[in-house]
């Protein structure tokens, strides 16, 4: 019993004690992100523990209701905490993110949200482990153009073989926005960056 909760425990942190990189793809969108395990190189630091990275995201009109889309752009830092034996593990974490609306329209914010990891029990021959976050940037947190943010992301990831991992997720990204008017008064807006499916290889170093 004690080496299959081992094992689990290992599973769910595995999923983040490593740098990473990913890249994901449905019919429309492309989406690439990458992660560096700040503990692999600093004594002072756990491994597994405390991360930055970066990400890119071409979405498609298709999959939103924005009537130009630009690249979204970000850089995160996490920070991640396995709960003993459990098969679980809780990451806290901020970004900074950015897109172009339009012409005369810019969005960025300052989201801060939570992760968590969980690895399926009895599930030793290909690994499984389900993921979920949040993040939120209220109007405090938002710059430019931006009113509010908010993203939500679940996937389960199914590691085929050793450090490499299939990705099958779900994500939605929404914001809201100031928006000049032809009075020259400003009107806020909700739009929906991106909402879909995706599928993606992940892969650990």
């Amino acid at each position: 019993m004690l080496k299959k909760l081992g094992l689990l425990s290992l599973a769910a942190v595995s999923s983040f004690a490593m740098h990473t990189f990913e890249i994901n793809i449905n019919e429309k969108d492309l989406g690439l992100s990458g992660k560096y395990d700040i503990g692999q190189y600093n004594n002072k630091v756990e491994p597994g523990t405390t991360f930055v990275g970066v990400r890119y995201l071409k979405g498609s009109e298709d999959n939103g209701n924005m009537l130009e889309r630009h690249p979204f752009s970000e850089i995160n830092f996490l920070k991640v905490k396995e709960i003993s034996n459990t098969g679980i593990s809780l990451g806290l974490g901020v970004k900074v993110n950015t897109t172009v609306i339009d012409k005369k329209t810019n969005f960025k914010s300052i989201p801060l949200g939570l992760e968590v990891v969980y690895a399926l029990p009895n599930v030793e021959i290909i690994p499984v482990t389900v993921n979920a976050s949040a993040y939120y940037a209220p109007e405090v947190l938002s710059l430019d153009d931006a009113v509010q943010f908010s993203q939500i992301n679940l996937n389960a990831r199914l590691e085929v073989i050793e450090n490499g991992l299939i990705v099958l997720g779900y994500r939605k990204m929404d914001m809201k926005l100031s928006t000049p008017t032809e009075e020259d008064s400003e009107h806020t807006t909700s739009r929906t960056y991106n909402d879909s499916f995706y599928l993606g290889f992940k892969f650990a170093f």
